[in-house]
């Protein structure tokens, strides 16, 4: 394997990391502002028709436990490809003292 390509695969998968948090951070903010907004319509004493639709559009967003997971799993994921990228700029300091 080159150098230049476990540089690109620790970049890779660094960039993927960074994507899944994001997406698990924003799958958060969107689960607690959906919960903040249900306890409001409850307090309001609303409709019963209007709550069942307000149940229903929190059932479609993704579960705050599962996002906290993926999260934790993308940070793992940078963790992981950043030692990727440091193994490969170890390689290539060590290439280089053998050559010179």
């Amino acid at each position: 394997m080159e150098i230049q390509s476990a540089f690109n695969s620790g970049v890779q998968g660094f960039q993927k990391a960074t994507e899944n948090a994001n997406k698990a951070a924003s799958d958060i903010v969107s689960n607690t502002v959906l919960d903040q907004q249900a306890a409001t319509e409850s307090q309001q004493a609303i409709q019963p028709s209007t709550q069942s639709n307000s149940q229903q559009s929190t059932e479609a967003q993704p579960n705050l436990t599962q996002s906290i997971v993926n999260l934790k799993v993308a940070e793992y994921q940078a963790k992981g490809s950043a030692e990727v990228i440091k193994t490969a700029d170890e390689a290539l300091g060590t290439l280089l003292d053998v050559r010179v």
